[in-house]
This record gives C-alpha cells, sequence and structure tokens, in this order.
C-alpha cells in the first residue's frame, strides 16, 4: 500500500482533488484517523473532515504511485 497526506483548504480543492484521482487507473482512498472514503466521489470527498489530517492512499505500482504523488504535489503537506 502507497501512502501520502495531503491538505485541502477549499471547496474548489476538493473538486480539482477528485478530477486528478478520478483519471488514475487504479483505486484512490483518501481519509482520517474516523472515516476513509472513496477519493473518486465527490460527495465522499466534501464530508471529510479536512482538520485532521488526511491520507491517501492505494495499491497500485510504484511507478503509478510517484506519477500520482507529482500530479498531487499542490496538495501534499
Amino acid at each position: 500500500m502507497q501512502e501520502f497526506y495531503i491538505h485541502i483548504r477549499s471547496f474548489k480543492d476538493v473538486q480539482d482533488f477528485v478530477a486528478l484521482a478520478t483519471v488514475q487507473p487504479f483505486s484512490v482512498s483518501v481519509g482520517n484517523d474516523f472515516q476513509q472514503v472513496n477519493g473518486k466521489s465527490f460527495s465522499g470527498m466534501v464530508s471529510l473532515d479536512y482538520q485532521r489530517p488526511t491520507f491517501v492512499r492505494s495499491e497500485c505500482s510504484s511507478a503509478q504511485w510517484q506519477v500520482f504523488r507529482q500530479q498531487a504535489a499542490r496538495f501534499l503537506t
């Protein structure tokens, strides 16, 4: 499993992250200590508490993960 942490600051950030996650050829989970949602689901993403540290997790190849992490660079904490 691969993991990194993100910081979502606005509704626009949620929209942009979901758009990025949706095009990935693997599942993307986003969550915190209390809940976990599908990172490709807009309704799931808006339900998260972004005051807590927010992780992104997935099962994919290291190469795929590195590309995704680079694409998500603006959200990294």
